[in-house]
């Protein structure tokens, strides 16, 4: 790989990580699927998963949240975005696709840790965290839709453009 891509991917891991613990305020309104959405239509699958892998490993060692019935099922939920990108949603740059997915996440987000849920308290606890949890799942699911609908077309744009002019760059350079 080379050292300016990773440079970018170092950057947008950074992006990542900063503007959920700024948005940290209000319940899960934040710009994560929206942007892990983006790095998977812009990058490959491999540099996507190390995104996400470095972003989970970062917000479990700030939050002090590492536990095994936390941090895997947070990051197979997030895994699950370049998994249906590059397989079901087969690259699709329609913002309201990818919007009615990122509405669908939210939920499917929120369902993932019930398995593991169901290891910590037991089956017989299992309906009063889904219900405490699904306020939050349609939270996340309206800011999903919104931020997708709205910023993935421009962003996708911009970051297409700088990635080009990167290459461009470096292809210059070499000669």
């Amino acid at each position: 790989m080379r050292l300016r891509r990773l440079l970018v991917l170092a950057m947008c891991t950074t992006i990542l990580f900063v503007q959920e613990q700024l948005l940290i305020i209000v319940p899960n309104v934040q710009f994560t699927t929206l942007l892990i959405v983006l790095f998977s239509s812009v990058f490959k699958f491999r540099e996507t998963v190390a995104i996400i892998t470095v972003y989970v490993f970062f917000d479990n060692l700030y939050m002090g949240s590492f536990h095994p019935l936390y941090t895997p099922p947070m990051f197979l939920a997030w895994l699950l975005i370049p998994i249906s990108y590059h397989t079901v949603l087969r690259r699709t740059k329609s913002e309201v696709k990818l919007a009615v997915f990122g509405f669908v996440f939210g939920f499917v987000y929120g369902w993932v840790y019930i398995p593991f849920r169901i290891l910590e308290f037991g089956i017989t606890d299992l309906w009063p965290y889904f219900l405490a949890d699904l306020p939050f799942e349609v939270i996340m699911a309206v800011s999903n839709f919104a931020t997708i609908l709205w910023l993935f077309t421009p962003l996708h744009k911009t970051l297409e453009t700088e990635l080009a002019a990167l290459s461009a760059s470096a292809a210059h350079e070499k000669r």
